[in-house]
């Protein structure tokens, strides 16, 4: 139950998984402080941007990262740095892109572990918690809370289910 979270690689790009990722957790009002990162930008989707998660005054609970993968790590440094508790990597690019990804993969989850930052990810869709408002994902499907818990490796199982339940009226808590 994060009570912030911090987009990191947030975009205006209609494109972009970080414009997708940031939209939702304020189309969703989400009811934690949202904090824009990304330093190339003052300000995305109408809210202050931060050019780096240090630059960011207020403690951040989940670090949703959505940048290249050759840049996950640096950002997993930082996340230990500031302190950040738990991160969600949607970036691809990793152990599903040959040799050069797992060993990419292998450093974060090595940063991870020396930091105590637990993580999903990398290359998922990312969580919804429908009540707090929470869905720092790329999915379009905005669940009412219920009593139904979802989890699977697959993204595209998760979206279909979602779809399914919607006009059912159907909720998830997780």
């Amino acid at each position: 139950e994060p009570t912030s979270v911090a987009v990191v690689g947030a975009s205006e790009r209609d494109d972009a998984l970080g414009r997708v990722v940031l939209k939702n957790l304020i189309k969703n009002r989400y009811k934690g402080k949202i904090f824009p990162v990304n330093p190339a930008h003052e300000k995305v989707q109408g809210r202050r941007c931060y050019e780096s998660l240090s630059a960011i005054r207020d403690p951040v609970d989940l670090a949703v990262i959505v940048t290249p993968a050759a840049s996950v790590p640096k950002i997993m440094e930082e996340c230990g740095a500031c302190n950040v508790p738990a991160a969600i990597i949607i970036s691809a690019g990793f152990g599903e892109s040959g040799k050069a990804g797992q060993k990419l993969q292998d450093r974060v989850v090595r940063i991870a572990r020396r930091h105590g930052i637990r993580f999903l990810g990398p290359n998922c869709m990312g969580i919804l918690r429908p009540s707090i408002n929470l869905n720092a994902s790329f999915a379009n499907a905005h669940p009412p809370p219920g009593g139904i818990a979802l989890a699977s490796q697959s993204g595209a199982i998760c979206a279909a289910l979602m779809d399914w339940a919607a006009p059912r009226g159907i909720g998830f808590s997780n």
